[in-house]
Protein backbone atom coordinates (compact mmCIF):
# COMPACT_ATOMS: atom_id res chain seq x y z
CA UNK A 1 0.00 0.00 0.00
CA UNK A 2 1.20 3.56 -0.30
CA UNK A 3 -0.38 6.76 0.86
CA UNK A 4 0.55 10.15 -0.86
CA UNK A 5 -1.08 13.75 1.14
CA UNK A 6 -1.41 16.66 -0.41
CA UNK A 7 -2.91 19.95 1.24
CA UNK A 8 -5.29 22.34 -0.25
CA UNK A 9 -6.48 24.86 1.83
CA UNK A 10 -7.56 23.40 4.85
CA UNK A 11 -8.06 20.37 3.84
CA UNK A 12 -5.32 17.20 3.26
CA UNK A 13 -6.14 14.95 0.82
CA UNK A 14 -4.89 11.55 1.07
CA UNK A 15 -4.74 9.24 -2.25
CA UNK A 16 -4.22 5.10 -1.21
CA UNK A 17 -3.20 2.69 -3.37
CA UNK A 18 -3.41 -1.13 -3.08
CA UNK A 19 -4.56 -3.13 -0.42
CA UNK A 20 -5.35 -2.02 3.12
CA UNK A 21 -5.49 -4.52 5.93
CA UNK A 22 -3.93 -5.17 8.87
CA UNK A 23 -0.31 -4.92 7.87
CA UNK A 24 -0.86 -1.81 5.77
CA UNK A 25 -3.90 0.03 7.96
CA UNK A 26 -1.24 1.61 10.27
CA UNK A 27 -0.08 3.81 7.84
CA UNK A 28 -3.32 4.99 7.15
CA UNK A 29 -3.12 6.11 10.86
CA UNK A 30 -0.04 7.75 10.50
CA UNK A 31 -1.01 9.42 7.86
CA UNK A 32 -4.32 10.79 9.83
CA UNK A 33 -2.27 11.54 13.04
CA UNK A 34 0.65 13.55 10.72
CA UNK A 35 -2.37 15.61 9.27
CA UNK A 36 -4.07 16.51 11.93
CA UNK A 37 -0.90 16.88 13.77
CA UNK A 38 -0.59 19.98 11.34
CA UNK A 39 -3.64 20.99 12.62
CA UNK A 40 -6.09 19.98 9.77
CA UNK A 41 -8.86 18.38 10.58
CA UNK A 42 -10.68 17.86 6.86
CA UNK A 43 -8.95 14.73 5.45
CA UNK A 44 -10.06 13.45 1.91
CA UNK A 45 -9.48 9.80 1.09
CA UNK A 46 -9.05 9.09 -2.68
CA UNK A 47 -9.94 5.16 -2.84
CA UNK A 48 -9.80 4.52 -6.49
CA UNK A 49 -6.55 2.21 -6.36
CA UNK A 50 -7.88 0.61 -3.45
CA UNK A 51 -8.63 -3.15 -4.33
CA UNK A 52 -9.65 -4.36 -0.98
CA UNK A 53 -10.20 -3.30 1.96
CA UNK A 54 -10.41 -5.96 5.44
CA UNK A 55 -11.95 -5.13 9.30
CA UNK A 56 -8.29 -4.20 10.02
CA UNK A 57 -8.48 -1.13 7.17
CA UNK A 58 -12.41 -0.29 8.51
CA UNK A 59 -11.71 0.05 11.48
CA UNK A 60 -8.63 2.78 10.63
CA UNK A 61 -11.29 4.65 8.54
CA UNK A 62 -13.54 4.91 12.01
CA UNK A 63 -10.50 5.75 14.32
CA UNK A 64 -9.86 9.16 11.67
CA UNK A 65 -13.61 9.58 11.51
CA UNK A 66 -13.79 9.74 15.24
CA UNK A 67 -10.54 11.54 15.68
CA UNK A 68 -11.38 14.14 12.88
CA UNK A 69 -15.09 14.51 14.46
CA UNK A 70 -13.51 15.18 18.52
CA UNK A 71 -11.18 18.28 16.65
CA UNK A 72 -14.09 19.68 14.84
CA UNK A 73 -13.40 18.15 11.25
CA UNK A 74 -14.33 15.44 9.81
CA UNK A 75 -13.23 12.65 7.04
CA UNK A 76 -15.03 12.12 3.40
CA UNK A 77 -14.37 8.69 1.38
CA UNK A 78 -14.45 8.97 -2.81
CA UNK A 79 -13.55 6.54 -5.26
CA UNK A 80 -14.57 3.07 -4.29
CA UNK A 81 -14.41 0.76 -6.63
CA UNK A 82 -17.53 -1.94 -6.80
CA UNK A 83 -15.73 -4.63 -4.46
CA UNK A 84 -14.59 -2.12 -1.81
CA UNK A 85 -17.96 -0.12 -1.80
CA UNK A 86 -19.24 -3.44 -0.83
CA UNK A 87 -17.66 -3.83 1.75
CA UNK A 88 -18.13 -0.46 3.18
CA UNK A 89 -22.20 -1.27 2.71
CA UNK A 90 -22.28 -4.74 4.11
CA UNK A 91 -20.32 -3.77 7.26
CA UNK A 92 -22.51 -0.42 7.56
CA UNK A 93 -19.96 2.56 7.15
CA UNK A 94 -21.70 3.48 4.47
CA UNK A 95 -23.67 5.35 7.13
CA UNK A 96 -20.72 6.30 9.51
CA UNK A 97 -18.47 8.03 7.06
CA UNK A 98 -19.49 10.05 3.83
CA UNK A 99 -19.15 8.47 0.50
CA UNK A 100 -18.84 10.50 -2.54
CA UNK A 101 -18.28 9.98 -6.13
CA UNK A 102 -15.65 12.68 -6.54
CA UNK A 103 -12.88 14.60 -5.01
CA UNK A 104 -15.50 17.71 -5.31
CA UNK A 105 -18.54 15.61 -3.68
CA UNK A 106 -16.26 14.20 -1.04
CA UNK A 107 -15.00 18.13 -0.18
CA UNK A 108 -18.48 19.37 -0.68
CA UNK A 109 -20.07 16.85 2.08
CA UNK A 110 -17.23 18.24 4.21
CA UNK A 111 -17.81 21.40 3.76
CA UNK A 112 -14.58 22.32 2.42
Amino acid sequence: MNIVSSIDENTTHLQVTGRIDASTSPAIDTAVDAAFGEGRHRLVFDLREVNYVSSAGLRAFVRAAKKAKSLGGGIAIFGLQAGVAEIFSVAGFDKIIPIAASDAEAREKLGA
